[in-house]
């Protein structure tokens, strides 16, 4: 073990006794201590679901990545396990960045992720960006003596050797090993390269599997590639996106390909583009299969627009609930993963109230942990503007979610939610009423809100900061709206940390 990953395996066992369980969210994961973003290395080995993550222990601000480690049995709690890798090579000095992993044959567990190191240039120094590997037992990993195993020097012409990072790794119809790599082509735009290995260590170019001509954004960060309902599927989260109509927003983004694949020359045709998440924190997600078939997708709840750490947070950065995937209508389909139902407790359910000009509470129905299913109906009495849910709400504090029905949007407002900067708070989206209803399911946890429309044809997440004595929600209308409400309180106890020497 490298001097550098010790140091960060010490620290993060004393720094982590210092943040109470009642200052973290319940059920969305965070980091041991320090600094998260990107989830890396999702993955099911030896009986567990093994989370990894980008992971600076030391303070709340993004630095020299290394990678934190976490396993669950149940996806809606998890042990943390000792820090994996830090930047302890000359090939990845500057950071252990996003990547993957997969089984092998003989059972061990395989690493695939950049590293990068500065390069001397003409303008001062670049940051050269390769592809490594380490390999483990699923608590401690050792870095490939080879590495690096895809370098520039394997980019085909006109594609970047310093814009080239996040490799998902996969298993090929064949049984070989293929990996899917951002980048960013000689006209500025993002791109997916595809590489192929027999047994995982020797890559070779394979294919341009896509590329999007400044269409959708700049660089092509953390892909993904997988079949899906028998159609092959596409993430990938772009840079510099532009503003298209409610679909596509400017900044970082994610967007979901839907199409088929070529076999023969290995290229993506697509059927379809959308946006994955239309709210404000989501990044960089990474899935992964479960034994059961399952496609489970994890997501960065966080946006690179909207870092905010307040003062007292010895850590920062959540994860998205994991999220079953499915195709519906030549749309991604998203929902809570069904576990999270282990932590139902009370429920309340009311049909049939009618909401109008002055607000109501609902007795059962408030508090910054729950999983609140609401439906908007339509009817011939009913004529309604627009419709207005409240939470985390005081008297200075609220979030708040207004449908309107005569133009079918939706749209989310955090700009009362304890934030001290001024960056993006609202965000809009054009929603599909089923048979004159919209239904909201909505899982709150202390510090953020996933909102999943229509048995999740689309989801809107975002975090927020506001005292936690902030728990009212209530419901308005101008106009009238009829709606059902079905909540349920969650289990709040927290679980003891898995420790290993």
């Amino acid at each position: 073990m490298s001097e550098l990953l010790e140091k960060a395996r010490n620290y993060e066992e004393k720094a982590e006794k210092q943040i109470s369980p009642d200052d973290r969210p319940v059920f969305h994961f965070t980091p041991r201590t320090g600094w998260m973003n990107d989830p890396n290395g999702l993955s099911f080995y030896q009986g567990k679901v093994h989370l990894f993550y980008q992971y600076y222990p030391y303070e709340a601000k993004w630095n020299a990545m290394h990678w934190g480690h976490a396993v669950s049995s149940d996806l809606v709690s998890w042990d943390y396990l000792p820090a994996a890798m830090a930047p302890d090579e000359p090939y990845d000095s500057f950071g252990c960045f996003s990547g993957s992993a997969i089984e092998l044959d003989d059972g061990r567990h395989l690493i695939l992720y950049t590293g990068v190191h500065p390069k001397k240039a003409k303008s001062g120094f670049e940051m050269l960006q390769t592809q490594c590997l380490a390999v483990g037992d699923g608590l401690n990993y050792e870095k490939y003596e080879g590495n690096p195993v895809i370098t520039g020097k394997d980019v085909p012409e006109g594609f970047s050797q310093t814009d080239f990072r996040d490799p998902k790794i996969f298993r090929q119809i064949d049984s070989s090993y293929g990996c899917v790599i951002g980048n960013r082509s000689d006209d500025g735009s993002g791109a997916l390269l595809l590489f192929e290995s027999e047994e995982g260590f020797s890559w070779h170019f394979r294919s341009i599997l896509d590329r999007c001509r400044n269409e959708y954004g700049t660089m092509w960060e953390c892909p993904d590639f997988f079949f899906l309902d028998g159609q092959a599927v596409i993430i990938t989260s772009p840079m510099e996106m532009k503003q298209k109509d409610l679909e596509f927003y400017d900044g970082a983004g994610t967007i979901c390909l839907i199409g088929s694949l070529d076999e023969k020359e290995k290229k993506f045709i697509r059927q379809s583009v959308r946006t994955i998440d239309h709210g404000l924190d989501f990044y960089a997600p990474q899935t992964f299969e479960m034994p059961d078939g399952r496609r489970i997708m994890i997501g960065w709840m966080q946006s690179w627009a909207s870092c905010f750490v307040p003062e007292d947070h010895r850590w920062f950065g959540q994860m998205t609930i994991p999220r079953e995937l499915s195709i519906r209508d030549g749309r991604l389909i998203q929902s809570p993963v069904r576990e999270i139902e282990s932590l139902h407790e009370k429920k309340v359910h009311y049909e049939n109230i009618a909401a109008g000009e002055e607000e109501v509470e609902l007795s059962g129905v408030r508090g910054r942990v729950m999983d609140l299913n609401v439906t908007i109906r339509d009817d011939e009495e009913t004529s309604c503007e627009s419709f207005v849910l409240c939470f985390a709400k005081d008297n200075q504090h609220e979030c708040r979610v207004i449908f309107s029905p005569e133009n079918s949007v939706l749209t989310i407002d955090r700009s009362k939610a304890g934030f001290t900067q001024d960056f993006v708070h609202v965000r809009s989206c054009r929603v599909q009423k089923q048979s004159g209803r919209l239904n909201l399911r909505i899982l709150l946890d202390r510090y953020s809100s996933e909102i999943f429309v229509n048995e999740g044809e689309q989801v809107l997440t975002m975090t927020y900061y506001s005292p936690g004595e902030a728990d009212r929600i209530t419901f308005e209308a101008r106009g009238k709206a009829h709606i059902d409400v079905t909540a349920f309180t969650l289990r709040t106890g927290q679980k003891e940390i898995l420790r290993r020497d």
